[in-house]
């Protein structure tokens, strides 16, 4: 597998294919900003014939009010994962582990303390997943919005 950055070509087939590897409506969540203003550290993962089997969209941000991996750390820069695919028959292989490994040193290259990510509940292969990558997981109630809990994901640097 190759790691290499988010390049215009990549968008545009991730744009193309993304919800297909979800399996339902999420083109929206890949908003041009995740690779326009946001997308230097965004990554992908070939496979060894060269054919794009991963991706992650995620940037550099400036978390504030305790919602950066340290608490006591207002307006700590920290890697923020927005969202990650990988091609239905590449799942299991190591993609994911190999995205997050890649973003996780661009982020710590940036200055950042932390990683963090979100999901809702009930996404319970995303909880496995980012507990073996050594992250904490916690649920915040009102996260999203009154009545909107998220399970929020933090990995100091």
């Amino acid at each position: 597998m190759v790691t290499r950055p988010l390049e215009k070509a990549d968008y545009d087939y991730i744009v193309r294919v993304i919800d297909q590897w979800w399996e339902g409506p999420t083109t929206a969540l890949a908003h041009p900003i995740f690779f326009y203003e946001l997308g230097r550290l965004a990554r992908v993962v070939e496979w060894e014939d060269g054919q794009l089997v991963g991706f992650l969209l995620g940037f550099v941000a400036d978390s504030y009010r305790g919602g950066s991996p340290s608490a006591d750390g207002a307006n700590a820069r920290i890697g923020f994962v927005h969202l990650v695919g990988i091609h239905p028959d590449f799942r299991r292989r190591g993609v994911a582990g190999t995205l997050y490994k890649a973003f996780e040193d661009a982020s710590r290259d940036a200055g950042c303390v932390g990683l963090k990510a979100i999901t809702t509940h009930g996404n319970e292969g995303s909880v496995r997943f980012h507990l073996a990558q050594g992250f904490t997981v916690t649920t915040v109630e009102d996260y999203a919005g009154p009545g909107r809990a998220r399970i929020v994901f933090e990995k100091m640097l």
